[in-house]
């Protein structure tokens, strides 16, 4: 089981075939700048001279889907089954990820609600999942009723720490939800085995991580549940949406009804449980359907472009590169970074500035606090202002003394760059060039 052991630069890149790199990304690595070469932010020649355009994200292959899909009578996802062009979107899903259920719905925070609810998670049941992630993975959690446990993260993958996940887990516990960040497979046989040891679900908010790859295996096939996002900024998109999906016949015959309002329309029993409307549309299904067609090629040159930039930095003196397994597929919704603030003579938002005056697309930080220390959480105020479940004595929580030493670290240091499938690889060289420039000129 892996715990908190940091491995070598050199296994950061195990795995990455210099066939892929190419002679001119080798031939970058070698050019190590003097920290007497002047800084672009200083006045000297910047390490990157333009950034790729932006490309279109959708084009003909959605247009022609969306006429299609106007020749229906009803835009309305269910026509005495799944309409056509969900039941599309449900069938290039199964492409990539062959779960038996897969159901449509509005967002990737309702399809984390709809497997946390299908899940049977309610009332004081613990939740164990990261603090460093978009609020939407806990927001399902609370609304049921339940308890988010923040467990620490990896100091350099930016997923769960097994041996912490472990660490928490009380008689409440009932479920553990692993973070894919950035498209960065978590360790899924750590957590599935965590998961049948003390007979909790495993569900997979795979919201960052369309078209990731675990030892092989499609991302969201490992746990019990798999959560995926459609929204704008993701990897494919019909401007919000999102997927849930599973195998598993306990929680799988369930997903329909609880982003249906209750409505069981495979039976004759129409509301037997309670739930919210987290319906999708057939245009955006037709959208999401369409955008399918395009994840290989997105997921495979995102790859290639982080494990380039990886390569890259995995040598250079107080940096942690992106820790991404050599047998997993990464797709890198963003590369992140981290600086060891003692190895250099700036902090990280200088850092940061003398990147960007370099040319280099970069951002410091990701979001502002861990989770459990947004106001929100600090006053247990998620209902009017109060936390019913914490007012009836069914939890001790206090997240004003919560604690993730690591995460806490990890947002104070880290660096994050995009990738996008647009850019290219000599791009990709000319930010590893412009980081390695800087972090020479300050280092201490």
């Amino acid at each position: 089981m892996a715990g908190k052991k940091s491995i070598s630069r050199r296994e950061f890149v195990v795995g990455i075939s210099g066939a892929m790199l190419g002679g001119a990304a080798m031939a970058a690595k070698k050019k190590t700048p003097s920290r007497k070469s002047p800084l672009a932010i200083d006045g000297g020649q910047k390490a990157v001279p333009s950034r790729p355009a932006a490309q279109p994200r959708w084009g003909q292959r959605e247009l022609n889907q969306l006429s299609e899909m106007l020749q229906q009578r009803s835009l309305f996802y269910w026509q005495g089954g799944y309409g056509p062009q969900t039941k599309l979107l449900i069938e290039r899903y199964r492409q990539f990820n062959p779960a038996k259920w897969v159901h449509t719905c509005s967002s990737g925070t309702a399809a984390i609600h709809i497997a946390v609810a299908a899940a049977g998670i309610g009332l004081g049941d613990e939740v164990i999942t990261s603090p460093v992630t978009d609020i939407g993975t806990v927001i399902g959690i609370i609304y049921q009723q339940a308890v988010p446990v923040f467990a620490d993260l990896g100091e350099g993958t930016y997923n769960l720490d097994p041996a912490d996940v472990e660490r928490r887990i009380t008689p409440r516990t009932k479920a553990i939800i692993a973070v894919h960040l950035a498209g960065n497979p978590c360790d899924m046989d750590a957590l599935k085995a965590i998961a049948d040891k003390h007979n909790l679900i495993l569900i997979e908010d795979c919201c960052q991580a369309w078209g990731a790859k675990y030892r092989g295996r499609p991302i969201g096939s490992v746990g019990h549940i798999a959560c995926h996002s459609l929204q704008n900024s993701k990897h494919v998109t019909c401007g919000d949406g999102g997927v849930v999906a599973s195998s598993d016949e306990r929680f799988g015959p369930y997903l329909q009804q609880f982003g249906d309002k209750g409505n069981n329309r495979m039976t004759p029993v129409s509301f037997d449980a309670f739930a919210t409307n987290y319906r999708m549309s057939e245009p955006q299904a037709a959208v999401a359907a369409a955008q399918l067609t395009r994840l290989e090629q997105i997921a495979s040159k995102r790859n290639r472009l982080g494990n380039l930039l990886n390569e890259q930095l995995a040598d250079i003196p107080g940096l942690i590169p992106h820790q991404v397994h050599p047998d997993d597929r990464c797709v890198y919704w963003f590369y992140m970074f981290r600086i060891r603030p003692e190895a250099f003579r700036c902090n990280r938002s200088r850092f940061v500035k003398a990147l960007l005056a370099e040319g280099a697309w970069v951002v410091g930080g990701y979001i502002k606090y861990p989770l459990y220390k947004e106001p929100v959480f600090q006053k247990h105020g998620f209902f009017a202002g109060r936390w019913p479940v914490k007012e009836m004595g069914l939890t001790d929580m206090d997240y004003s003394k919560h604690q993730c030493p690591e995460a806490e670290k990890i947002l104070v240091t880290n660096i994050r760059v995009p990738i996008y499938e647009y850019m290219t690889e000599e791009y990709i060289l000319n930010v590893a060039k412009a980081i390695r420039k800087v972090a020479t000129y300050y280092a201490a």
